[in-house]
């Protein structure tokens, strides 16, 4: 699989290079592709909590809004 490209633009020139990321680059972006699935999976695991709390007490999302608010 080719690593992601990264495009740097020179303002002063206007000359504009795409380029594979190096190593590092290419380290943090996957960290950070890491972080945001296990960001994703908890919002996920959240919502599908919330939904079953709102089951089991019956009501809806907006009924439990203006109760909470």
């Amino acid at each position: 699989m080719p690593r992601p490209i990264n495009r740097v633009h020179n303002q002063e020139t206007g000359e504009v290079i795409d380029r594979e990321m190096n190593d590092e680059e290419y380290q943090l972006y996957l960290e950070a592709e890491f972080i945001r699935t296990q960001q994703q999976a908890e919002a996920a695991t959240k919502a599908a909590q919330r939904q079953t709390l709102l089951t089991r007490l019956g009501i809806t999302e907006d009924e439990a809004r203006l109760l909470l608010g």
